[in-house]
């Protein structure tokens, strides 16, 4: 029969990670096996930029965290395991796995996790990986959306300097000594 204080303490990990899982809208469980202290430090760095939360859990304390947010990861949580939990992106936790590990050339692999309350496998996170984040697909339908409005401007900006007199204004050349 465990101690209990260690009961305790470990009550608490779990209810910190029931709070994390529950809050986030992207949890994504990674195998971190066969990585070096130097490319964990630049991975941790990423996650930060990206305002994503990765850390080293037990998985026997992760199971029971995740069973009290309604989710069944038995077949995940084994072996060497990380969680990255984010409340902002959705996709940045996978999108960053996939990025870092294909430029470092790792086995660094996403298990699986969940998306939005959705539980997804680890090739569909995988997919996510391939995506640029949201930002990036804002600012593409947002230059979707202004490139018609920019030639409309710029056509009836022709047309006003038309309708003033001639084009604009040339550029003189210098005068030869």
């Amino acid at each position: 029969m465990p101690n209990a204080k260690v009961l305790e303490s470990k009550k608490a990990v779990v209810e910190t990670l029931t709070g994390k899982i529950k809050e986030a809208t992207s949890v994504v469980f990674v195998d971190y096996k066969g990585i070096t202290v130097a490319q964990d430090t630049e991975l941790r760095k990423q996650f930060r930029e990206a305002e994503v939360e990765y850390t080293v859990v037990k998985n026997t304390l992760t199971r029971f965290a995740a069973k009290e947010c309604g989710y069944d990861f038995d077949e995940v949580l084994n072996g060497t395991t990380a969680m990255a939990c984010t409340t902002g992106d959705p996709i940045a936790p996978a999108r960053i796995v996939c990025e870092f590990a294909k430029k470092n050339k790792l086995n660094l692999a996403i298990k699986g996790g969940v998306v939005e309350g959705s539980v997804l496998s680890a090739q569909q996170l995988s997919g996510f990986g391939e995506l640029p984040s949201k930002n990036a697909l804002v600012a593409s339908v947002l230059g979707t959306f202004l490139a018609p409005i920019s030639s409309l401007a710029f056509v009836l900006d022709q047309i006003r300097q038309q309708k003033e007199g001639g084009s604009a204004p040339a550029e003189e050349a210098p005068a030869e000594a």
